[in-house]
C-alpha cells in the first residue's frame, strides 16, 4: 500500500480533477442533509438532482478553466489553497445566475433553499479539498521520512527569510532524501524560540549545542554574499567546529523555478576572503573597449582567460587569443563558442619570444589595445630554467611592446606581479625588468625601435604604457588551491612550505576587473597597484581548506611543512621601499609613483643580458640581473653566493 501511493510517480490530472467532483458533489449533498436537518423526505420533490447536475458541470468547467486539477498534490502550498477557494466561489456565482436566468423560468423550479445550501457548501467543500491537499501533503513528507537512509545528513539553514523557507521546502520535497532540514538558524532575537514550517528557528550561538546533541554536519547558507548579517561569524564558527558549509543560489537564480542538487555548492575557499564587492566604473571600461581591436597575450592562462571572457562583454570590434600553449587555447576557442555565441573573436597560436610570428600577427589585426599576460610564473620551475624566464618575461615583453609602438597601439597593458618588488627569485627579477622597460618607453618622446621592415629609426609613440601590479590569484593554474585540492582529496599529507609563510590573495574575477579599470583610467607610465586586503597565512589557508571538507586537521588530513623552495619568500611586497602611492578615483587601486629609467640605458642593459643568455652561462646571467636589480637578493638559492660576490 505504502508503495502504491507514495511512490514518486505523479498521478493522472483527471484522477484528480474526479476525486475534486465526487468531494464536490458529496458537499453539496451533505449541505442538503443538513440544511433539511437531515430530512430525507425533501430531497424527492426538490428538484435537487436537477441542481446538483448542473453545478456539477459548472464546478468541472470552473476547475478545469483554473486548473485546479493540474497541481501535484504532494507540493501544494498557499497559492494552490487561494486557488481553490476561488474555484469554489465562482462555481456558486455561476450556478446562482445561471439556476436563475435559466432553469427557474423555463422549468419553474424551485430555488428559495438553494442559497443557504451554496453559503454552507462553500465552507465545507473548500476545507475538505483543502484538508484533502495538506493531507496527501504530509503523509507523502512523512513516507519519504520514514524510509530507511543510513547516509540522512542533519543540516541546518542560516536565516529564515522567504528564499531560506523555499529552500527547506524545496529539500523536504525533493527526490533526494540525503538531507534532513532538522530546523532554522538566525540571528534575528524576534524570531528565536519561534517556529517556521514546523521547524524551530534557533540562535546562531546555539550550533555548537545542536551540533553535539542531534549531530548536525551541515549548515546551509542562501544566496553569494557571505559577509552580512552576521553570516561570516556563523561560517567561521561552522568551520572551527569542523560542520561543512553549503551554499544554495538565491530562488530567483534557480533553474525553471527549482532547486536542483548540483546547486547546492560546498563552500569555497575564495568565499572566506570576505571581501566587499569591487564596484566598477563601467562606463568608463565600454567607451575604451567598445569598437576596439584587442589582443590579449597569454589569453589561455588563468588572468588571460578571464581578461577575454570579461572583455567580450564589451562589444569591441574582435578580441584576438594569442598563447602558445594548444590545449588551453582549444579549449578556450570551445568555452567561446558555447557560452559566448557571437563574440568576435580570433584565435592564434604563437610564441612571444618569436618577433617574426607576433609581427605578422599585428600586421593582420592592427591591435589598437593590447593586454599582455603571456609570461612565466612558476618560481622554482624558473629558478632552475633562468634563461627561459629572460626569453620569454623579458625579450617576450619587449617585442610586444615594441610592436606596440611601431603599429601605433594605443594602449599596452602589462600584468605584473608582487614578486617584482624585491625580488628574491629568477621569476620576479624578470618581471621587474620588463617593468623598468615597459615603465622606460613613456620616459622617451622619440624612440628607437626595429620596425617591421627590419630597420632602425627614431618614431615617435602615442603609445600608453599601463603596468598592473598584484598578488596571487586563488584558483590559477599551478596555484596552491587547486594543489590542495588535489592532497585533500588523496586523504592528505598536504604540503606547506613553512609554518609562517603569508600571501595576498585575490580572485580572478575581481584581478581582472581592477586591470581592465586600471586600464580605462591609465595615461601611460603608471604602475597600478591593487588592494589585495590583508596577507594570509598558507598554513590558515592549508587548514580551513581541510575543515571545508568536513575533515579534522592533523588527525583526518596532516599538514607537513617542507620547507621554502629555491627562490621563495616568507613574505610578499606590493611596494619597494622607495615607491610610494597616489590615490585613484578607485578605493581598491593606487599608482606607484614613477622611478624613472632611462629608455637606452634599460635597452642596453637588456641587449647586454639577451648576449648572455645566447652564451647559456646561467652564472654570469643572474649576475648581470643582480648589477640592473640592486636589491635583487636570492633567496634558498644556489644564487646566493652571488650576493656575497657582489657585497664583498
Amino acid at each position: 500500500m505504502k508503495m502504491l501511493l507514495f511512490r514518486d510517480k505523479i498521478y493522472s490530472r483527471w484522477l484528480i480533477l474526479f476525486i475534486d467532483q465526487i468531494i464536490v458533489v458529496w458537499t453539496l449533498f451533505m449541505s442538503f442533509l443538513l440544511l433539511h436537518k437531515f430530512e430525507y423526505v425533501e430531497l424527492g420533490y426538490s428538484n435537487f438532482v436537477i441542481y446538483t447536475c448542473l453545478y456539477s458541470l459548472i464546478s468541472i468547467a470552473v476547475f478545469m478553466v483554473m486548473r485546479i486539477h493540474t497541481g501535484i498534490i504532494r507540493y501544494s502550498n498557499t497559492e494552490d489553497i487561494i486557488r481553490i477557494f476561488m474555484a469554489v466561489l465562482f462555481t456558486s456565482i455561476i450556478f446562482t445566475i445561471t439556476s436563475n436566468v435559466f432553469f427557474v423560468p423555463d422549468f419553474k423550479l424551485s430555488s428559495k433553499w438553494f442559497p443557504e445550501i451554496l453559503i454552507i457548501n462553500f465552507f465545507v467543500s473548500s476545507s475538505l479539498l483543502i484538508m484533502l491537499r495538506v493531507a496527501v501533503k504530509n503523509l507523502f513528507f512523512y513516507m519519504k521520512t520514514m524510509e530507511p537512509n543510513d547516509k540522512k545528513e542533519n543540516i541546518l539553514i542560516y536565516g529564515s527569510g522567504r528564499d531560506s523557507i523555499l529552500v527547506k521546502k524545496a529539500l523536504e520535497g525533493g527526490n533526494t532524501n540525503d538531507l534532513n532540514v532538522f530546523a532554522f538558524v538566525d540571528d534575528n532575537a524576534d524570531k528565536i524560540n519561534k517556529h517556521i514550517e514546523q521547524k524551530n528557528v534557533y540562535h546562531s550561538r546555539s550550533i555548537e549545542a545542536l551540533q553535539h546533541k542531534f549531530n548536525i554536519q551541515k549548515v546551509l547558507f542562501v544566496g553569494d554574499d557571505l559577509n552580512v548579517n552576521g553570516k561570516k561569524v556563523t561560517i567561521d564558527k561552522c568551520i572551527e567546529l569542523g560542520i561543512k558549509v553549503v551554499t544554495v543560489p538565491q530562488s530567483d537564480k534557480w533553474l525553471y523555478g527549482k532547486l536542483t542538487p548540483n546547486q547546492i555548492k560546498d563552500l569555497k575557499i575564495e568565499d572566506l576572503l570576505h571581501r566587499e564587492p569591487i564596484v566598477l566604473t563601467k562606463n568608463n571600461i565600454f567607451r575604451e573597449m567598445q569598437g576596439k581591436r584587442i589582443l590579449i597575450t597569454g589569453a589561455a592562462g588563468s588572468i588571460g582567460s578571464e581578461i577575454v571572457r570579461q572583455i567580450v562583454g564589451f562589444n569591441p570590434e574582435f578580441v584576438v587569443l594569442c598563447d602558445q600553449a594548444e590545449t588551453p587555447l582549444h579549449d578556450l576557442q570551445l568555452e567561446i563558442e558555447d557560452d559566448f555565441k557571437g563574440a568576435k573573436t580570433h584565435v592564434v597560436m604563437a610564441n612571444i619570444q618569436n618577433k617574426c610570428r607576433m609581427k605578422s600577427i599585428f600586421e593582420e589585426y592592427q591591435p589598437q589595445i593590447v593586454f599582455h599576460a603571456a609570461a612565466y610564473k612558476h618560481v622554482p620551475m624558473m629558478e632552475n630554467n633562468p634563461s627561459e624566464a629572460i626569453l620569454t618575461n623579458v625579450m617576450g615583453t619587449k617585442n610586444i611592446a615594441d610592436l606596440a609602438i611601431a603599429y601605433g597601439v594605443e594602449k599596452f597593458v602589462m600584468i605584473s606581479t608582487d614578486k617584482a618588488v624585491r625580488p628574491t627569485n629568477i621569476m620576479g627579477a624578470s618581471k621587474r625588468l620588463a617593468e623598468m622597460y615597459i615603465q622606460s618607453l613613456n620616459n622617451e618622446k622619440n624612440l628607437n625601435i626595429s620596425n617591421e621592415k627590419s630597420i632602425t629609426h627614431q618614431t615617435e609613440t602615442q603609445t600608453k604604457f599601463i603596468t598592473t601590479r598584484f598578488g596571487n590569484v586563488l584558483g590559477s593554474n599551478g596555484s596552491v588551491i587547486p594543489r590542495f585540492k588535489a592532497q585533500i582529496a588523496r586523504g592528505g599529507p598536504v604540503a606547506v612550505t613553512h609554518p609562517e609563510i603569508t600571501r595576498y590573495f585575490m580572485t580572478i574575477p575581481e584581478s581582472v576587473q581592477l586591470v581592465l579599470e586600471a586600464a580605462s583610467m591609465g595615461n601611460g607610465g603608471e604602475i597600478y597597484i591593487f588592494d589585495m586586503g590583508e596577507p594570509i597565512k598558507i598554513v590558515d589557508l592549508a587548514t580551513n581548506m581541510i575543515k571545508l571538507a568536513g575533515l579534522i586537521p592533523d588527525k583526518d588530513i596532516k599538514i607537513i611543512f617542507t620547507g621554502l623552495r629555491p627562490g621563495e619568500k616568507l613574505y610578499e611586497e606590493l611596494l619597494m621601499l622607495e615607491e610610494e602611492t597616489i590615490s585613484t578615483y578607485h578605493p581598491k587601486i593606487k599608482i606607484s609613483k614613477i622611478i624613472s629609467y632611462s629608455i637606452f640605458y634599460i635597452q642596453n642593459v637588456i641587449e647586454e643580458l639577451l648576449l648572455l643568455n645566447n652564451s647559456n652561462n646561467d652564472l654570469a646571467m643572474v649576475k648581470k640581473m643582480k648589477e640592473i636589480i640592486p636589491d635583487f637578493k636570492s633567496k634558498n638559492s644556489k644564487y646566493e653566493d652571488i650576493d656575497h660576490y657582489l657585497v664583498g
